[in-house]
């Protein structure tokens, strides 16, 4: 089958703030209607990682979801991806492996230039993306709002730090889908009151406009007020701005205000195309991807233990590891299951005389 045919990318919403109150209960009420009935949740714990209660962050917006949403009977898994080179490795695959079961994946609040460090060229991202591609929805707020972008907004760095106004490369979701977006939640902030200008994300508008300057002129800057979210149907190519306030649009030379209840048309952002299906993804997690997907609509069941020894069997096979590679497989086949290996990767089958 042509991979083309499989790509029906699910919606995503970003919010501007508020997960958790009662306009995030809104924006996730909206999206669970575009899924199924019990929808599986993976909360992914990386731009929090490096917090000593990282864990608490993910499970609180789990406690929100699964009481506040109980109608819709969601089934929360938290995915404690936090740091590289760690026993919480976005690139373990016993680790990641649950996001591609997941209906809808949510990540939040943390540090954007942890969670893009994070994140960039790792499993866990490759099987977001994957899943994605494969009509699972997306739920990002705060920093991983910002994480997603083509320039990535280091807010930390510069409101608590003292840095000087600079952008950091972004995950650059959207590239993928020809649109260079830079996303800034909190828009319209006033946590600092009639003395400090919080708004733009805690930059204020002045130093904002010079963060602006430094940006290609190519890139569009949506910022997304407090207490809203932004719905992107990738299906009918436009958003749609839910919750209480604006989204704003700024180009060169234009500034676009989008209230709640409004929306408009991808391409009037750009060059709106959907992607490649392997866009920034190994052709071995896309096949393992469809393999799962495979899996949840036939019933027929491949243990987490048989995929995950098979990733590694795949990745001592890269690193030309032969002898590990062919226990890997063995331990695979002692299980029931046989590694049939292609030039684009792997696929599982079951023994024929099972």
């Amino acid at each position: 089958m042509d991979q083309n045919t499989l790509l029906q990318p699910g919606p995503i919403a970003l919010f501007g703030s508020g997960e958790t109150a009662p306009g995030g209960q809104k924006i996730f009420d909206f999206m669970f209607r575009l899924s199924q009935k019990s929808p599986q949740v993976s909360i992914i714990e990386t731009p929090a990682g490096f917090e000593l209660n990282a864990g608490q962050v993910a499970d609180n917006v789990g406690d929100f979801i699964k009481h506040r949403l109980q109608n819709y009977k969601p089934r929360i898994q938290l995915i404690p991806a936090r740091k590289k080179g760690t026993q919480f490795s976005p690139d373990d695959p016993e680790i990641a492996l649950p996001i591609l079961k997941s209906d809808l994946i949510f990540m939040g609040p943390g540090s954007p230039s942890y969670a893009v460090r994070q994140l960039e060229d790792s499993l866990t991202w490759e099987y977001i993306l994957a899943r994605h591609r494969l009509g699972t929805a997306l739920a990002f707020s705060s920093a991983t709002t910002v994480a997603i972008s083509s320039a990535a907004l280091p807010v930390y760095e510069i409101y608590k730090v003292g840095e000087d106004p600079h952008w950091k490369n972004g995950l650059d979701f959207f590239s993928h889908y020809g649109l260079p977006l830079v996303f800034i939640p909190h828009w319209n902030n006033k946590d600092g009151g009639d003395g400090l200008d919080t708004s733009r994300c805690y930059m204020g508008v002045s130093r904002f406009q010079e963060l602006k300057n430094l940006l290609p002129k190519d890139q569009i800057v949506i910022g997304i007020d407090e207490n809203t979210g932004l719905v992107i149907d990738f299906q009918s190519a436009c958003f749609h701005v839910v919750g209480q306030s604006n989204v704003t649009i700024l180009r060169e030379g234009s500034k676009q205000v989008i209230p709640a209840g409004s929306g408009i048309d991808l391409l009037e952002l750009g060059d709106f195309n959907l992607c490649d299906p392997l866009a920034g993804i190994s052709q071995t997690s896309w096949d393992l991807a469809l393999t799962i997907q495979s899996e949840m609509k036939t019933g027929v069941r491949i243990p987490p233990q048989v995929i995950v020894l098979a990733e590694k069997r795949e990745k001592a096979r890269q690193s030309k590891d032969w002898e590990t590679a062919d226990q890997l497989r063995q331990a695979v086949e002692d299980l029931g299951w046989v590694i049939q290996d292609n030039p684009d990767g792997f696929i599982i089958e079951g023994k024929l005389d099972q």
